[in-house]
């Protein structure tokens, strides 16, 4: 089965309205200048909740090819809970996706594998798909724990999902001590993960689950070494931080993996 590939750009706490609105038409401009297919590579764009009006104007009077998505969710759908956001809310803007469980969150707020379950739910529910982030710190690499720890990350959120809803989710492999560090895995730790996480859920789900669902690489992706990340077999794309606010680099990336993947 040939995965279409997914490039998303995690924004973080980055860009306004105005400013997102720029990023996202040059971005256009750059990729329709080097005819780039949205059919065999798709491109995402996750900005501030405060911008994503105005990607969804501008994606629908244009009738861009681009995705769209939020960095988190609400684990509720309405009522007295003072700064969230619901599912909901997000599918009326046209999200596509939803970060679900990244490194961020879980650290500064803090989220825990409970809430992260509640979150993939309601992401679901309201037919989005989310991009679940997994993915271990320096000290349980030095363990040598890597990979268990990953897969149990993906084992502990899935285990009471249907076939089609793990079908539908995106995984999103980020070691910790590489996500803004400049640091960054060998595609060979890349394609290792990413293939223990798909033989999981094919143990798990079947094959059919296993061979649809997309498993990104992040952490200090560049077009550096993204040619390198996205040719390893397992690896179906990539969820970029901090080159993702580099409109150039970001759409760099897009063609490195679409030529990558044409292969």
């Amino acid at each position: 089965m040939v995965r279409t590939p997914l490039v998303a750009g995690n924004w973080k706490m980055n860009f306004d309205h105005l400013e997102a609105t720029y990023f996202v038409q040059k971005l256009v401009w750059l990729l329709r200048d080097a005819k780039f297919d949205y059919k065999r590579c798709e491109v995402a764009l996750m900005p501030a909740f405060t911008a994503l009006r105005s990607v969804e104007v501008l994606v629908e009077a244009d009738n861009l090819k681009i995705s769209y998505g939020a960095q988190t969710v609400s684990v509720t759908s309405q009522g007295a809970f003072t700064g969230d956001v619901s599912a909901d809310m997000l599918a009326q803007l046209g999200c596509r996706y939803v970060i679900v469980g990244h490194s961020e969150r879980r650290k500064y707020h803090p989220e825990d594998d409970a809430n992260i379950v509640d979150q993939v739910r309601a992401v679901l529910a309201a037919g989005m798909q989310p991009i679940l982030c997994v993915g271990e710190s320096y000290e349980e690499r030095r363990q040598g724990i890597e990979l268990e720890f990953a897969v149990g990350q993906v084992k502990d959120v899935t285990r009471d999902l249907s076939q089609e809803e793990v079908g539908k989710l995106v995984v999103a492999y980020e070691p910790v001590w590489a996500i803004g560090t400049g640091m960054v895995a060998t595609p060979q730790v890349a394609q290792d993960a990413a293939r223990a996480i798909r033989a999981h859920v094919e143990s798990a789900f079947g094959r059919g689950a296993a061979q649809t669902m997309r498993i990104l690489y992040g952490g200090s992706v560049s077009s550096h070494n993204a040619q390198e990340l996205i040719s390893q077999s397992d690896v179906d794309g990539f969820l970029v931080g901090g080159a993702s606010l580099d409109v150039e680099e970001f759409a760099t990336i897009a063609r490195l993996t679409l030529k990558a993947s044409s292969k």
